[in-house]
């Protein structure tokens, strides 16, 4: 069944109704998730392509006991729809939405977590918020909350991948697809300076996961998130992990692709991310096809 989602997860969209949240509600149903209404606020009350469409997330999740949200609303206001979703206490937010400003994200994040923290407490399962600037998640076969193409993801597999590069994701999956392992779930944490989720907190439900015996992590420099990861390896993991490592060619403070991945000073660089893997004794991939070759020789195949 893979980690965090399945074809029992319920799903709303806040704005569904805009060009992007359109598209993906649409591919999300056709990849036979539980899309069940979306939230535009000033539209409460209205039908869109058969999907009812309220003004708030508490007044979608009482009608639908909808337990994920996903996020497609602007920059400027993303911060506040996740804040809308984590005090109405859905359990999961993804944010897709890239750009947002990185105050704002402080502030999010920080607001989710207290709140996770009194959910929990309370007897709650808790908070988590996934993103922003990230493709998503998916259940091979069962739920995708998210961006991904659905062709990638239809067989389920075995293996688990957590990532902050999307289209790398995609690529990952592909090979071990065409290779004849394919995925159990997929997460894409995304790529800016401040998240939600990190490697860390996604690897403990993968070593808890009957259904994924491999994962592989596809790191990128900038920010100590992978060095995170292997410390939690080294002490805690007993499956077998496989790690990449995009963007090493990248000049000292020079930013390459995502918000975070910038080396400054001697934060974020390869040569620590490399260091913290051969650490713990987790065998980097130097082209993405590698990783295959490498996930076989960790299970012995």
């Amino acid at each position: 069944m893979g980690i965090l989602v399945d074809r029992n997860s319920k799903v709303i969209v806040q704005g569904m109704t805009g060009r992007e949240g359109a598209s993906h509600s649409r591919a999300m149903k056709e990849f036979g998730t539980q899309v069940v209404a979306g939230v535009t606020p000033g539209k409460g009350g209205t039908d869109f392509e058969g999907w009812p469409i309220y003004n708030s997330v508490a007044e979608a999740k009482e009608k639908h006991g909808a337990n994920v949200s996903i996020i497609f609303v602007p920059p400027a206001g993303a911060a506040d729809a996740v804040l809308e979703a984590a005090h109405a206490g859905m359990p999961l937010i993804v944010l897709i939405t890239e750009g947002v400003p990185t105050v704002d994200m402080m502030r999010a994040v920080q607001e989710v977590k207290a709140l996770d923290a009194d959910n929990r407490a309370a007897g709650g399962q808790g908070i988590r918020l996934i993103g922003g600037n990230c493709p998503g998640l998916v259940t091979n076969g069962e739920a995708k909350i998210g961006i991904m193409p659905n062709k990638i993801y239809a067989t389920p597999g075995r293996i688990g991948l957590i990532s902050r590069s999307g289209t790398l994701t995609y690529e990952a999956a592909k090979l071990l697809n065409d290779a004849g392992m394919g995925t159990s779930t997929t997460v894409g944490i995304g790529g800016d300076p401040v998240i939600g989720t990190t490697f860390a907190d996604v690897l403990p439900l993968f070593e808890a996961d009957p259904d994924t015996d491999a994962v592989v992590v596809i790191g990128e420099i900038g920010g100590a998130d992978e060095e995170a990861a292997a410390e939690y390896i080294a002490s805690s993991m007993k499956k077998p992990v496989v790690a990449f490592i995009s963007g090493r060619s990248a000049p000292a403070g020079k930013r390459m692709g995502h918000a975070g991945a910038i080396i400054m000073g001697n934060v974020g660089t390869p040569e620590s991310k490399l260091a913290a893997f051969g650490a713990a004794n987790v065998p980097v991939a130097d082209t993405m096809p590698e990783i295959v070759e490498l996930v076989k020789q960790a299970l012995n195949k």
